[in-house]
C-alpha cells in the first residue's frame, strides 16, 4: 500500500514569492524523506547548477485527497544542506528559539480577493458595484460572492488540523479573510502557508483565482492586509509591557515596513483604515494607527497589540521574526519578561 505526499515549498520569485508543490508516492509507514527539485524553474538556481533540496518541516492530513495522504511543508536547502537564500523560515527559527522563554503568541488575519475573468468576483462586466460598506460581514446574493469556496476552504483547514480560528467577508466584493492562531511564531507561519496553499487549491476547483495583492483594485476600495496580533507572557500580564512593545515597533518602523510585503505604499496611504506607511503611530481602538491597542486591553491593563501594517502578501516568516526580535529584545532590556 502507498500514500501520496504533496510536498509544498515557497519559491524565489520576487518581489512576492509563490507557492509550489509536487506529489511523491511513498510506502505506507515510510518517513518523509528529503527530496529534490529544479531550482532554475522556481527562481532559486541557475540552469548550470539547478538542484535544490526540499526538507520536510511540517506535515498534516491532506483534506482534499483524504485517506492517509498528507501535505508536507518544506524548507528549501542548497545541496550542502545549508538554508537557501530564499529560505526565510530558518532565520525565524533562530529568533524564536532565542526568545522562547517569553512565550510569544500570534494571530494573523489573512485577507484575500477572489478574481474571475480578470475582475474581482462580484464586480459587473465593464463597471463597478455599489460602493463598499454593505459587503463587510454581509449576507445575501447581492452582498456576498464566493461563499461556497470560503466554506469549503474552512472545512479543509479544519480537517487538516490547522489553527484556523475564523472567517468573514471583507469590505469589497469578492474579498474575504481567515484568521490563523493563536499560535507560536513558527507554528502560525507554517499553518498560514499551508492555509494559503489550500485556498489556492480550493478556488482552483471553481475556476477562480485567489490573490493576496495588497491593492487589488485601485481607487476608493480597501486594500488587503494581514493584520498581525501579538503578545508575550509579560504583555498578557501587564500594560507596561504593551507600551514597551509599541514603542519598540515605532523605533524600528522602517525596517519592518520594508519587509511587510510588496506594494505597501499603495495600501498604507492614511485612508481606508490605514496609517501612512512612512509615519508610525499607535493608539487605543484606532484602526487608523499603525498599531492598534484593543479597547479591552486598555480596560484590563493587559493583553495584546495588533500591527495593522503587514500586507496580505507578506511572508509570515518575516513578520513574526521581525516582531519577536524587535519586541522581545526591548522587553528583555526593560526587564519585562
Amino acid at each position: 500500500m502507498t500514500f501520496k505526499a504533496e510536498y509544498i515549498w515557497i519559491d524565489g520569485t520576487e518581489p512576492t514569492a509563490k507557492l509550489r508543490s509536487k506529489t511523491k508516492i511513498l510506502a505506507d509507514g515510510a518517513d518523509l524523506p528529503i527530496w529534490g527539485f529544479d531550482g532554475s524553474s522556481t527562481n532559486q538556481a541557475e540552469g548550470g547548477s539547478s538542484d535544490r533540496v526540499l526538507k520536510p518541516v511540517f506535515s498534516c492530513p491532506d483534506p482534499i485527497r483524504g485517506g492517509d495522504n498528507v501535505l508536507v511543508l518544506c524548507e528549501v536547502l542548497n545541496i550542502d544542506m545549508t538554508p537557501h537564500e530564499s529560505n526565510t523560515r530558518a532565520p525565524l527559527v533562530e529568533v524564536a528559539e532565542k526568545y522562547a522563554a517569553q512565550e510569544s503568541w500570534f494571530g494573523i488575519e489573512q485577507e484575500y480577493t477572489f478574481f474571475k475573468e480578470g475582475r474581482p468576483l462580484g464586480f459587473p462586466l465593464g463597471g463597478f458595484p455599489a460602493p463598499q460598506g454593505g459587503y463587510y460581514c454581509g449576507v445575501g446574493a447581492d452582498e456576498v460572492f464566493g461563499r461556497e469556496i470560503v466554506e469549503k476552504h474552512l472545512d479543509y483547514c479544519l480537517a487538516a488540523g490547522l489553527a484556523i480560528s475564523g472567517i468573514n467577508a471583507e469590505v469589497m466584493p469578492g474579498q474575504w479573510e481567515f484568521q490563523v492562531g493563536p499560535a507560536g511564531p513558527v507554528e502560525v507561519a507554517d499553518h498560514l502557508w499551508i492555509a494559503r496553499w489550500l485556498l489556492y487549491r480550493t478556488a482552483e476547483d471553481y475556476n477562480v483565482a485567489a490573490t493576496l495583492d495588497a491593492k487589488p483594485v485601485k481607487g476608493d476600495w480597501n486594500g488587503a492586509g494581514a493584520h498581525t496580533n501579538f503578545s508575550t507572557k509579560a504583555m498578557r500580564e501587564g500594560y507596561d509591557a504593551i507600551i514597551t512593545a509599541c514603542e519598540a515597533l515605532g523605533a524600528n518602523a522602517m525596517e519592518h515596513v520594508k519587509h511587510y510585503g510588496h506594494g505597501i505604499e499603495d495600501r498604507l496611504t492614511g485612508h481606508h483604515e490605514t496609517a501612512p506607511w512612512d509615519k508610525f503611530s499607535y493608539g487605543v481602538s484606532d484602526r487608523g494607527a499603525s498599531v492598534r491597542i484593543p479597547w479591552q486591553v486598555e480596560v484590563d491593563k493587559k493583553g495584546y497589540i495588533e500591527d495593522r501594517r503587514p500586507n496580505a502578501n507578506v511572508d509570515p516568516y518575516n513578520v513574526t521574526r521581525l516582531i519577536v526580535g524587535t519586541c522581545c529584545s526591548a522587553l528583555e532590556k526593560a526587564g519585562q519578561v
